[in-house]
C-alpha cells in the first residue's frame, strides 16, 4: 500500500478546482509529479490539461500572489521578438542561468500529504529529494545490482561551461567556413544561446529547422530565423508531418550541435535575405551557381568535424581551462563511494588520450583526494579500466581493434591487445563484446553514464542491453521554468475549468454549441508564453502538451536521467529507483473513489407449475418437454466425452500463484526465491502429479 498515494493523488484534480475558488489557496499533489518529471503530461489530449498535473506550487488568491518556498533560480525574461532582441542575449542568458549559486532553490517535493480520492489524508506520502538533487526513473532500477559503473567524459565527468562553451565552437565553426569559401560575412554573427535546442532536425530539403513529437509530427518550423505559420508548413508537408528519413533528416541531438543547431540557422537567414543571392524552392542562386541546402550543411558537418578533430577548439579548451570547464570536488568523492559500494567502475570515452588526461588532470587537481584526509591520488586510480578513441556508437557494433596506450608518449603500442585488462592502464579501440568479456559483465550488471542520447545511451541499450543514465545538463533551466512559471500553469488551469464549465449541462441532445473561439485563443496565448519561459525554441522536452522527440528518445532508451551525474551523491548505493505509473487518460482522469454502478439485476424467473391441476398439456407444452428431453441427451452426451478427456493433465488455465508478470525491468527471481524455485504450496504436490 506504499505505493498508493502516488496513484491516487494523480487522479484527484476536480476537487482542487472547487478549492482555488473557494479558499483562494491551493497545493498541488507532490505525487502528481513522477520521477520522470513531465513524462505521463503527454497522456492529455488536451492543449492545457497538463496544468493540472504540475509540480507542487503554492499559489494563493486567483492573482497567484505566491507564498512558495522556491528561492529563484533567476528570472527569465519574455523572449523578446526578432525585431526588438536583446542586445547582448549572451550576457542576459550568461546572468540568468549559468552564474546561479548552486542548489540554492528550495525545489523540494516535501510537501504535506494531500488526502487522496479514495483514502484518508493520513495516507503517507512518498519522500523525494530535492529537486536540483534528483535522479528521475523511466525504468525501475536497483542500484545494488549495478556491477560496473561506466562514464563517458565529455559533457558527462567533464561539464562545459555553457555558453562560453558554444560560443567557442561556433566562432571556431564559422572561420572555418569562411577559409572554405563562404563569405566573412558570416564572422559577423554572435551565438544567441536562447535560440538552440537540442532534439531538432534539420531538413536538407527546404532548409528548415523543425521540432517534432515522438511520430515526426511538426510542432515548430523554423527558416533561418523566420518562424514558419502553420498554413505555409501545411504547404511544404502534407498533414505537418516527415518520417525520418536519413537522406533528408539530420537530427542534432547532442550538446556538441548546439552551435552547429544555430549556425544552420544563421546561413539559412543570411543567404535568404542577401541581396546577393535568389532564394528557389531547395537553395540558393548565386548567378550561376546553386547551392543548395544539403550541400550547405554538408559543408557545416565538416567543418565542425574539423573543429574537432584537427582544429584550435581541444586547445582552446585547454589553454583557459576555468573559463570552460566546471570544477567540483564532489567528483572524486562519488566515484570513490561508488567503489566502497563494491562495484568497479570504467571511463569509456571518444576523445583521445591526451585531451582526456589534460581534462581529468584538471578535474582531480584538488589538495586532497576523495575526503580531506585522503592525500591527492592521480585521476586513473579511481577506475578500473580507462578506453579512449572508442568512437562510439561504433563501439556497440563491430568495434575497432583494441590497443594499449603509451600514457607517457600518448601514443599506442603496436599489436592488438588479447587481454586481460589492467587496473592503472589506458586502452584505445575495442568493442563492446570484446570489453563486456574481459570484465565478465552481462548488460544488465553494468550502468553507463553519458549525455549522447544516441551514442551512449540508444545503442547501449538497444545493442548490449546495459542500463542507461543519461546527463541532461538543460533540467535546471527545466525545473526552473517548471516551477517558477506557476502564474501561468494557474492560468491554464482556470482557462480548462472554463471550458468544462461551458460543457457540463450538455449532452448529445443539445441543439445550440458554446462559443469557446475566445477561450481556445486564451489557451493558445497562454500556451505560447509558457513555451517562450523557456527560450524561442520552446522547452527540451515538450510544445504545449505534446511530447517532444527528444523526450521520446529519452523515455525509451533512458532507465533514469538528471541534470548531472553528481546527484548519485545524494543516494546510497543500495538504493531503489522505482518507475512510476504510466498512466493513459481514463486512468489519470478517472478517481478510484467513482464507484462502479453494476447493471440492473435481471427479474426473477417464474416458478414451474407442478401440482395436480396441471393435467392436460397444450401443444407448445409438448414442444417444450421434447426439446427439454432432446437438451438431456446431449448433456449426457457432454458429461461422457468429458469423462473420457480426463487423461488431459490440464483441462483449463490456472492463475498463477507466484509473480510471473513483469512489473520491472530490474526485476530478477533470484532476489526472490535464491533457489529459483517457486514458492508456493502447491509445488509439492505438482512435482508429485508430475512424478
Amino acid at each position: 500500500m506504499g505505493n498508493l498515494p502516488r496513484l491516487t493523488n494523480t487522479l484527484q484534480y476536480r476537487q482542487l478546482t472547487s478549492r482555488i475558488q473557494t479558499t483562494g489557496t491551493v497545493r498541488y499533489p507532490t505525487n502528481t509529479a513522477p520521477a520522470a518529471h513531465l513524462r505521463h503530461l503527454s497522456r492529455s489530449q488536451d492543449p492545457c490539461s497538463f496544468a493540472h498535473r504540475i509540480r507542487p506550487i503554492h499559489i494563493r488568491g486567483p492573482n497567484c500572489q505566491r507564498s512558495c518556498s522556491y528561492a529563484s533560480l533567476g528570472k527569465m525574461q519574455d523572449t523578446p521578438s526578432q525585431d526588438a532582441r536583446s542586445p547582448d542575449p549572451l550576457k542576459s542568458f550568461e546572468r540568468d542561468y549559468c552564474d546561479l549559486p548552486p542548489y540554492q532553490c528550495d525545489m523540494s517535493d516535501s510537501a504535506p500529504n494531500t488526502p487522496g480520492p479514495c483514502s484518508a489524508s493520513t495516507l503517507p506520502k512518498k519522500y523525494y529529494r530535492h529537486a536540483a538533487h534528483r535522479v528521475f526513473v523511466n525504468r525501475s532500477l536497483h542500484l545494488e545490482n549495478i556491477k560496473y559503473y561506466g562514464f563517458d567524459m565529455d559533457y558527462t565527468l567533464a561539464e562545459y561551461k555553457s555558453p562560453q562553451y558554444e560560443q567557442l565552437g561556433f566562432n571556431l565553426v564559422k572561420e572555418r567556413l569562411v577559409s572554405m569559401g563562404y563569405p566573412k560575412e558570416i564572422l559577423q554573427f554572435e551565438y544567441d544561446p536562447t535560440f538552440p535546442v537540442r532534439g531538432l532536425w534539420f531538413d536538407t530539403l527546404y532548409g528548415n529547422l523543425l521540432k517534432v513529437d515522438a511520430y515526426g509530427n511538426i510542432l515548430v518550423c523554423v527558416h533561418g530565423f523566420e518562424f514558419i505559420k502553420h498554413h505555409q508548413v501545411y504547404e511544404l508537408y502534407p498533414n505537418k508531418f516527415l518520417k525520418l528519413d536519413e537522406s533528408r533528416v539530420y537530427v542534432l541531438n547532442t550538446l556538441f550541435n548546439l552551435p552547429e543547431t544555430y549556425l544552420l540557422a544563421c546561413l539559412t537567414d543570411f543567404f535568404t535575405n542577401s541581396s546577393e543571392f535568389v532564394r528557389v524552392e531547395r537553395g540558393i542562386k548565386a548567378g550561376d551557381f546553386l547551392f543548395t541546402y544539403k550541400s550547405i550543411f554538408q559543408d557545416v558537418r565538416r567543418a565542425v568535424d574539423w573543429v574537432h578533430s584537427d582544429g584550435d577548439l581541444k586547445r582552446r579548451t585547454t589553454q583557459n581551462m576555468a573559463h570552460y570547464v566546471k570544477k567540483d570536488e564532489r567528483l572524486p568523492t562519488v566515484l570513490s563511494r561508488i567503489r566502497e559500494s563494491g562495484a568497479k567502475l570504467f571511463m569509456l570515452t571518444n576523445s583521445d588520450y591526451t585531451y582526456t588526461n589534460e581534462i581529468m588532470t584538471y578535474l582531480f587537481d584538488f589538495p586532497h583526494g576523495a575526503t580531506p584526509e585522503e592525500p591527492h591520488r592521480d585521476w586513473k586510480s579511481y577506475f578500473d579500466v580507462i578506453v579512449v578513441d572508442a568512437r562510439k556508437p561504433l563501439f556497440f557494433d563491430e568495434g575497432t581493434v583494441l590497443r594499449q596506450v603509451d600514457t607517457k608518449t600518448g601514443g599506442l603500442k603496436i599489436g592488438t591487445h588479447i587481454g586481460p585488462l589492467q587496473p592503472g592502464q589506458v586502452y584505445s579501440g575495442g568493442s563492446c563484446e570484446l570489453f563486456t568479456k574481459f570484465i565478465n559483465a552481462k548488460g544488465k550488471d553494468v550502468l553507463y553514464v553519458g549525455d549522447h542520447i544516441f551514442g551512449d545511451i540508444l545503442k547501449s541499450k538497444k545493442i548490449r542491453g546495459w542500463r542507461t543514465f543519461l546527463i541532461v545538463p538543460e533540467l535546471v533551466r527545466e525545473l526552473h521554468v517548471w516551477t517558477d512559471e506557476c502564474q501561468l500553469f494557474a492560468e491554464l488551469q482556470n482557462l480548462d475549468i472554463k471550458l468544462g464549465d461551458l460543457y457540463r449541462d450538455l449532452d448529445s441532445s443539445a441543439k445550440v454549441k458554446p462559443d469557446i473561439s475566445q477561450l481556445r485563443t486564451c489557451i493558445r496565448d497562454v500556451t505560447h508564453k509558457m513555451d517562450m519561459s523557456y527560450g524561442m525554441m520552446g522547452s527540451l522536452f515538450r510544445s504545449g502538451s505534446r511530447q517532444t522527440f527528444f523526450s521520446s528518445q529519452v523515455v525509451r532508451y533512458a532507465d533514469v536521467y538528471a541534470a548531472t551525474l553528481l546527484n548519485l551523491i545524494y543516494y546510497p548505493f543500495s538504493y531503489m529507483f522505482r518507475a512510476p505509473a504510466m498512466l493513459l487518460p481514463h486512468e489519470s482522469t478517472v478517481a478510484h473513489d467513482q464507484a462502479h454502478q453494476p447493471p440492473p439485476a435481471l427479474a426473477p424467473a417464474p416458478a414451474p407449475v407442478t401440482g395436480p391441476s396441471s393435467v392436460a398439456a397444450s401443444p407448445d407444452e409438448s414442444v417444450g418437454r421434447s426439446v427439454a428431453g432432446t437438451e438431456q441427451v446431449k448433456d449426457t452426451k457432454d458429461a461422457k466425452d468429458l469423462h473420457r478427456a480426463s487423461s488431459i493433465v490440464h483441462t483449463r488455465p490456472s492463475t498463477p500463484t507466484v509473480v510471473t508478470h513483469t512489473h520491472d525491468e530490474d526485476y530478477s527471481e533470484e532476489e526472490e526465491t535464491p533457489s529459483g524455485a517457486e514458492s508456493s504450496p502447491e509445488q509439492p504436490l505438482r512435482d508429485a502429479s508430475e512424478d
